[in-house]
């Protein structure tokens, strides 16, 4: 039988419109936008379907639409006969862990939409306090991101922030550090690119969002999830619902190891990555992990109809 995986995109995936066919066609998918907008106490759904751009941009919005949506469509792939049994484990890159940690039942919908809500909000106030931003290196191995931290930070807050896949790198810190390292990436042999983010998300500048987290997490109900999550700070799977607390707030201020995520599952034997949720971001990065791990996207209304039953 074909060994298999799901994976939850993470922020930067939103588009306007996300969602929208899928809880045309389902009305499973429907509820839970229903049920997002009463959880929150506004019309996610409409910003989600409809925008505008300005609103969808916006950390504490971005971060539930994207959850909500990829939870819509596992809900209507479920609809379709799609069953938790028939994967092995679930990841998610940043924001999509929750995703992967709700739909394997560490948490409820509701408790994870409030988390993620929070999450954002948490987030945006640090980022307004220090002005910061992140950098993707494109082709840059760790010693040279490592190396043009060292270089450009001068005393400022600069580090790496995403192993995404070979040759691409995010690093993170204040705007002043991010500035330097566009000037100086070419001395250690990559290209740097400024990313369109709030601030310096899974740094040390995000410490007070991690605080804040900390105590929204305390009061949460958490679960043992009932197939292997893997967490974006070890890249290997969660144990109990202590240290899922204590890994989700490490995530905040520690880099997302994506690349050695997905290496562990396909050294494990995980042959098909089901992507699940708006974009292909995930599918792309895997191409470049490992080009023979087949992924399956399924974040439309007529993506819906694919088999994601494993093989014989």
């Amino acid at each position: 039988m074909t060994r298999q995986a799901l994976l939850f995109p993470g922020q930067g995936s939103q588009s306007i419109g996300m969602g929208r066919d899928v809880a045309s066609a389902s009305a499973v998918a429907a509820e839970v936008f229903r049920k997002a907008d009463a959880v929150l106490g506004f019309g996610l759904s409409q910003i989600c379907f409809e925008g505008p751009d300005e609103k969808l941009e916006c950390t504490d919005i971005q971060q539930p639409a994207i959850f909500v949506t990829s939870v819509a469509v596992w809900e209507a792939l479920r609809e379709k006969g799609a069953n938790l049994s028939w994967f092995e484990a679930a990841a998610g890159l940043s924001l999509g862990e929750y995703t992967a940690l709700h739909v394997a039942g560490s948490l409820s919908f509701e408790d994870a939409l409030r988390l993620v809500q929070r999450r954002g909000r948490l987030m945006q106030e640090a980022a307004d306090a220090n002005p910061s931003g992140m950098v993707s290196l494109v082709g840059a191995d760790e010693v040279a991101a490592r190396t043009l931290c060292e270089k450009a930070a001068q005393g400022d807050v600069l580090s790496p922030a995403n192993f995404n896949c070979p040759g691409q790198i995010v690093i993170s810190g204040s705007r002043a550090a991010c500035g330097r390292a566009l000037e100086l990436a070419g001395e250690v042999g990559c290209r740097a690119v400024p990313l369109k983010v709030a601030g310096a998300f899974h740094s040390a500048l995000m410490a007070s969002a991690a605080e804040g987290l900390a105590a929204a997490l305390a009061s949460t109900p958490v679960r043992s999830p009932s197939i292997p999550v893997l967490s974006n700070v070890t890249g290997e799977a969660h144990g109990g619902p202590e240290s899922i607390r204590t890994a989700l707030v490490q995530q905040l201020t520690h880099p997302v190891l994506w690349q050695r995520s997905m290496e562990r599952l396909v050294g494990q034997g995980i042959q098909r990555f089901v992507e699940v949720g708006v974009g292909r971001v995930l599918k792309g990065l895997m191409r470049k992990i490992d080009r023979a791990a087949e992924v399956v996207n399924v974040g439309t209304a007529a993506e819906l109809d694919v088999n994601v039953a494993p093989q014989p």
